[in-house]
């Protein structure tokens, strides 16, 4: 989810340490609409969310059994009022534990870096710290990334915006999950709670053969969230 100030967002997925494997290169498209969302812009010149389409490919290649590099080009949107925007890029590294979807505890973190438009964000370079924290019980994982989003501002201004998820697996191929997504402010002082961000999600997963797919419909829980989105994930190798 994005900080309080930001206007969107263009991935909406709670990480589980799960990588490419070495030499694989994968491909990940996330869409995101917003079809009840707010109507008024998050900072001067922002995009609106309500009516609008937020979207990136994600291209990946798994390095090591532990490494994975990311390369998300082109951000972009669509807002309600016509026209598409380009909305930057961003650089990733993803360091997990060796085979996580084996382990009955897993974990990871991975740095993200972004070159930001002036619409999309009002700092033009910030940075996502994401640590990976996950249980598996039977068939249920329990997965937590409480991540700080970095403007360049100091440790205290570090904003908390933690992603939780807890899925059912019913096979190797199809599970449901439910997901919360969380935007508390900055560290030095949390945001009232009527400006805090909180969405809800319920999820379908299914991974197959050629394609892994993540659909979800998300509902806000207070007024300063969006009301209601839904987000598409498609995933595959290419080699």
């Amino acid at each position: 989810m994005p900080r309080a100030a930001a206007a969107q967002t263009d991935e909406i997925q709670v990480y589980n340490a799960q990588i490419a494997e070495p030499g694989v290169f994968n491909l990940t498209l996330h869409d995101n609409f917003t079809p009840d969302g707010r109507k008024t812009p998050a900072f001067p010149g922002a995009i609106v969310s309500n009516g609008s389409l937020n979207g990136v490919p994600e291209w990946a290649y798994g390095v090591t059994p532990w490494f994975e590099a990311g390369l998300y080009l082109p951000l972009y949107s669509f807002p309600r009022d016509g026209g598409v925007q380009l909305d930057g890029f961003k650089l990733r590294a993803l360091f997990v534990e060796p085979d996580a979807a084996k382990q009955t505890f897993f974990y990871g973190v991975n740095f993200e870096f972004s070159f930001n438009s002036k619409h999309w964000d009002p700092s033009p370079y910030t940075q996502e710290i994401r640590p990976i924290v996950g249980w598996r019980f039977g068939k249920m994982d329990l997965i937590v990334n409480p991540i700080l989003d970095n403007s360049w501002k100091g440790f205290s201004r570090l904003d908390f915006a933690p992603e939780t998820r807890i899925d059912y697996n019913f096979s190797d191929k199809w599970a449901i999950a439910a997901e919360e997504y969380d935007d508390f402010g900055e560290l030095r002082h949390f945001d009232p709670a009527s400006r805090q961000a909180h969405q809800l999600f319920a999820v379908v997963d299914y991974n197959g053969k050629p394609i892994n797919v993540e659909g979800g419909v998300g509902f806000g829980l207070n007024s300063a969230s969006d009301r209601l989105t839904l987000k598409l994930i498609l995933s595959r190798d290419l080699n």
